[in-house]
């Protein structure tokens, strides 16, 4: 089965020459050249993947991304574009991204990160993760179906927020170093920090607790890093 890729990108040579040379690695590609042709493209079909530019003639790729995170959690988002600030690619991976890359580019390295962050995706899907909703402080989470339904809203998880509440459920009542959330939710050559795992958390404890500015579910452990509380 061929793979589902969404190219957003405005530069019509470029758009033309990675869309023909991905089609040729495998990928149904389907192009879109700026913020709404990617909706009206997530809401005809899904992805396994996309690529995305952030100057867009309408908008950035941030928003994109953050459709895909609300619409698709399930696509696998790889950033590429001249933007490569720190403030940038910290921001890029915080809406959920897998990767960030900027250009100029080698086309055989875009073809393996593509790749990398396909397999990831994979991985950090179920059947790893619980088949029956767990319920985490003030919300009920699908890990099946990348979902959190708090407060009578269902929201929708990324493959990264479902791992990082997979590794707190796993090691229930027990102290989660930072490091170790890396280790499970983001690759090495993603350059993660660890104010990504902070504002991953701060985000997380929106859904699960009763307020959020003092946290009961997900509590910081000072110097180590966070314990999902037992009957929370």
């Amino acid at each position: 089965m061929e793979t589902a890729l969404l190219l957003v990108e405005d530069d019509a040579n470029v758009a033309r020459t990675l869309a023909e040379r991905l089609a040729s690695e495998g990928f149904a590609v389907t192009h879109a050249a700026s913020v709404a042709a990617a909706r009206a493209a997530v809401a005809q079909q899904r992805f396994h993947a996309a690529v995305l530019d952030v100057g867009l003639p309408d908008g950035n790729g941030f928003e994109v991304a953050r459709h895909l995170r609300e619409n698709s959690p399930q696509t696998a988002m790889l950033f590429l574009t001249a933007y490569g600030t720190p403030e940038d690619r910290i921001h890029g991976l915080e809406l959920g991204a897998d990767d960030y890359m900027t250009k100029p580019f080698a086309f055989r390295e875009l073809l393996l990160r593509i790749q990398n962050v396909l397999k990831r995706a994979r991985d950090l899907s179920p059947p790893g993760a619980p088949m029956e909703p767990v319920r985490i402080g003030m919300a009920i989470v699908d890990f099946a179906r990348f979902t959190a339904e708090s407060g009578g809203t269902l929201h929708r998880l990324t493959h990264k927020e479902c791992a990082v509440l997979q590794l707190l459920v796993e090691q229930t009542g027990k102290a989660v170093s930072r490091d170790e959330i890396l280790s499970r939710a983001w690759a090495p050559d993603e350059f993660p920090t660890e104010r990504t795992v902070d504002n991953f958390i701060l985000r997380l404890r929106r859904l699960v607790e009763r307020d959020p500015a003092h946290p009961e579910t997900i509590r910081s452990i000072r110097g180590v890093g966070y314990q999902l509380e037992k009957g929370t």
